[in-house]
Parts: structure tokens; C-alpha cells; sequence
């Protein structure tokens, strides 16, 4: 195994350190399953030794250009065990990944393995910046965290120089440090500390490679992309343990005091922004991050908080507990409306014959038991009554060449032909032979009607609750 790939950004220094949140009891058991499975690790160091990744690594290889019947035979079984995407369910939320939405190649084993090892190879630039940026914020060279502090002073009273760094960053951190390999300084002895940059280059220019499969480099990249994972996967939980219950409305009354203080400062800095002094607060809290960051102020504030803030804390919290529950009123029933469904007999030889039920999206039955609510809504009320107002939903609705009911059982009858006259009392027709007609009328069915009649019948509903999905 080789020590290290020349030309390649690795990070040779000491491990990523992995973040811990001791503060957090349910976090605090992830280190309880590393322990328990520290047993399981040491037996599995055998089978996953570096000789054996070798050979594997050398066995893939050699297989480059085609997969194995072995890699062709478990990507169809992955294909088979993995959910297809295209069900039969229709989810009405856009799902902007789906691979409906991606001409990308779908999932493949040997596809992965492959791009694994090119990403592990050429992620080592970003991990030779993290470390040093945690070495910077973390007062390892005191003097480098002091100019960082001086560069953030003079962005924060001027932000045009914002505009500099990346031109600055540019010209120390890339072409100066090329323009040094091409002319190295020579072999001389220590009592000479400068040396002449003019003449042409000695030295080829300098090329970023990536890290050798099976050197050293290679596996440090490895060792970092699995502690920068843990990383994400602890600083995951943590935010949203901190942030969801707050803000998902599992605690309304919490939710939506947070929404309110929100709301009011958002108005506030609409119309009073311009009167902060923006430079002098980014400049505090610079450096108040950027202080924070030592050991010896973490250790005072960790200790301050413990002995002067976590009282007052509880404090807090109480008042704010008594504030919500006296000042945010929670208590609206849930939302409830009114459906309608109409009653419509038919006449058949004189008399009326059965009728059927209609809502208003056309959906017809015999019998009420058989009308269902609207989907997402439940009943409010047990049982179907009839709206005795039928001289207001008609009106309502405009509707003409019929009798109204203002008595008994409240039926609007279609008008018969013989009854739609003018105001003449002449039947009259229009240019086409059809006949004019008029309002409806007041009446007791005592004259002759039409076909058709129908009544109204109405029922509260109210909105049904979501379970929650698993």
C-alpha cells in the first residue's frame, strides 16, 4: 500500500472530529449503540482487513469495463426488493424526484461502486478545508485566528470589500502558491532566507490528482466520509429535535405564539430596518462567534450558564407557559358546512311514483342511508333535514316555470304546459315555438303540475382529522 498519492488534497493531519451533543439525552444513546456494537466490529475487522478491501478494490478493476454476472445477478435482485416508483397509488404532492421528473440513471450496484470510488478519491479537497477551517475557529495558531478577525472587522465597517475576497482568495491561495512550485527555492544553507523569483521555471507545473485506490490517502478520505456522515446524521437530529416541536403546530398554542412574536417583528423591521445600525451588529456578532470558539471562553461560558442563566431559564419558561395559556385562545370548534342533496319524484299516472336523491355533482341513489359525506369530512349531525324554505332556494337559484309549496311538505312542482301564459293570460310563443316562461308561483298543488318535483334536504358535515402516517 502506498503512503500517499503525490499532487492530491488529503487531509494527512488528525481525523475530522466527530460532533458530540452531550446536552441531548436521546443523542446521548447513539453513543450507547456504537458501544453495544463495538463487539459486532471487532469480529467483522477480520473480513474488512485492508488486504481483503484490496483485493476486492483489485477485483473491480479488472472488471471495468463490464460487470460481472455476480454484479448483473444482484443489481436484479436489488431490483426486484427495491419499491417502484410508478404505483398504482396517485399522490396528488409533486414528487420533483421521482424518476419521472430526472433523466438520470436509475439505481444500479456496479453504477454506485463506481462512482463511490471516484467521489472517495477526489473528496479530499473538502476535508483539507474543513480541518483547517476547525483549526482556525478553534485558536489552534492564534495569529491566523487574529487576522481572520481583523479581515471580518474591515468587511463588517465596509461590505464593499466584500466584493475583494474573492479576488484576494483567488491570488493568495491559487496563483501564488502555483506560481511557487514552479519556482522552488534552492538547496542553500539555513543563513539565507530569500532567493531571486526571476528566470524561467525550474519545475513542472503542479497537477491535482486523486488519490490512489489502495493508498493511504485513499482510506484516510474514507475515514472522514464515514465520520463526516455521523456528523450530519447527530447535527440532523439535533436541529430538528430543537426546531420541529416548536414550530410543526404539535404545540399550537406554542406555534403560534412563535408566529405571532414573528409576525410583529417582521412588520417592525419592515417599516424600521433601515434605522439599525447593520455594520456595528454584524461586527458584534463576529466576533462574538468567532470568541466563542476558544477553549478557555467555551469552558466560562458552559460554567456561567450553569450557574446564573439555567435558573432564570425556568423563569422564563413559566411566564411564557402562563402568557400562552391566558393570552392565546385556542378553543374554535372545527370547521363545519352545509351539504345538499335534492329529492326528485317522478309522475306516473297521475300520482307519484318513487323518487331518487341527487347532490349537486350529479350523483344519484334511492335511499339516504347510501349518501356519503365529501371526502375528508365527516357528519355533524345524525340525520337529513328538510329545508322548509324552498321559496329561498329558489330564488336563490332563479329559477323559473315553477310552483312553489309554502305549505306541508314543501315540494316545488314543474309548471304544466297549459299554465305559462303572459301577463294577458294568453299563452304566448317565442320566434322559435318555444313558450315564454315566467317566475315561479305560490301555490298548493291544487292545480294541475307538471312531471317532475323536488325538495330540498340539508345536513351539517364537519372536517374529519388526519391520522398520522407511519
Amino acid at each position: 500500500m502506498d503512503e500517499y498519492t503525490a499532487d492530491a488534497f488529503v487531509n494527512r493531519e488528525e481525523p475530522v472530529p466527530v460532533i458530540a451533543v452531550s446536552a441531548d439525552p436521546d443523542l446521548s444513546s447513539l453513543s450507547s449503540d456504537k458501544e453495544h456494537s463495538e463487539s459486532k466490529r471487532e469480529r467483522l475487522k477480520g473480513k474488512l482487513s485492508n488486504s481483503r478491501l484490496g483485493e476486492k478494490m483489485q477485483d473491480a478493476n479488472k472488471q471495468e469495463s463490464g460487470a460481472s454476472l455476480q454484479d448483473r445477478l444482484f443489481s436484479k435482485l436489488m431490483q426486484q426488493v427495491i419499491p417502484h416508483e410508478n404505483g398504482d397509488v396517485v399522490d396528488d404532492v409533486l414528487d420533483e424526484r421521482s424518476s419521472k421528473y430526472i433523466r438520470r440513471p436509475g439505481f444500479s450496484l456496479p453504477l454506485m461502486t463506481n462512482n463511490f470510488r471516484r467521489f472517495n478519491a477526489r473528496i479530499g479537497v473538502v476535508f483539507v478545508f474543513q480541518t483547517r477551517l476547525i483549526r482556525l475557529l478553534n485558536w489552534t495558531t492564534p495569529s491566523h485566528t487574529l487576522s481572520l478577525l481583523a479581515v471580518c472587522t474591515f468587511v463588517c465597517l465596509d461590505p464593499y470589500l466584500l466584493s475583494v475576497l474573492p479576488i484576494a482568495s483567488t491570488l493568495l491561495f491559487i496563483l501564488v502558491p502555483a506560481f511557487l512550485a514552479r519556482h522552488p527555492p534552492p538547496p542553500v544553507a539555513a543563513s539565507q532566507t530569500s532567493y531571486s523569483l526571476h528566470g524561467p521555471p525550474l519545475a513542472p507545473p503542479r497537477t491535482i490528482k486523486p488519490a490512489a485506490e489502495m493508498s493511504k490517502d485513499f482510506f484516510r478520505n474514507m475515514r472522514d466520509l464515514q465520520n463526516s456522515m455521523d456528523d450530519f446524521s447527530i447535527m440532523h437530529d439535533a436541529v430538528f429535535k430543537a426546531l420541529a416541536p416548536p414550530t410543526n403546530f404539535s404545540n399550537e398554542a406554542l406555534s403560534s405564539t412563535i408566529f405571532l412574536f414573528l409576525f410583529i417583528v417582521s412588520c417592525t423591521l419592515f417599516v424600521a430596518s433601515h434605522l439599525l445600525p447593520w455594520r456595528f451588529l454584524s461586527l458584534v456578532i463576529c466576533w462574538t462567534a468567532i470568541i466563542l470558539g476558544h477553549p478557555s471562553v467555551q469552558k466560562f461560558a458552559l460554567a456561567t450558564r450553569a450557574s446564573h442563566l439555567r435558573p432564570r431559564e425556568k423563569k422564563a419558561q413559566t411566564w411564557l407557559e402562563g402568557w400562552i395559556a391566558s393570552d392565546i385562545i385556542l378553543d374554535a370548534p372545527p370547521e363545519e358546512r352545509e351539504v345538499e342533496i335534492f329529492e326528485l319524484q317522478r309522475r306516473k299516472g297521475g300520482q307519484a311514483g318513487n323518487g331518487s336523491l341527487g347532490s349537486s355533482v350529479q350523483v344519484r341513489t334511492r335511499f339516504f342511508e347510501d349518501v356519503q359525506p365529501p371526502t375528508g369530512w365527516e357528519w355533524g349531525d345524525r340525520k337529513w333535514v328538510l329545508d322548509m324554505g324552498s321559496k329561498e332556494w329558489v330564488e336563490d337559484r332563479m329559477v323559473q316555470g315553477v310552483e312553489v309549496e309554502i305549505e306541508g311538505e314543501r315540494w316545488v312542482f314543474d309548471l304544466a304546459e297549459e299554465r305559462i301564459y303572459d301577463t294577458n293570460g294568453v299563452k304566448t310563443r317565442g320566434s322559435q315555438g318555444k313558450a315564454k316562461v315566467p317566475d315561479w308561483e305560490e301555490g298548493t298543488a291544487t292545480e294541475k303540475t307538471g312531471e317532475w318535483r323536488r325538495r330540498r334536504w340539508v345536513r351539517t358535515v364537519r372536517r374529519q382529522a388526519i391520522e398520522a402516517f407511519e
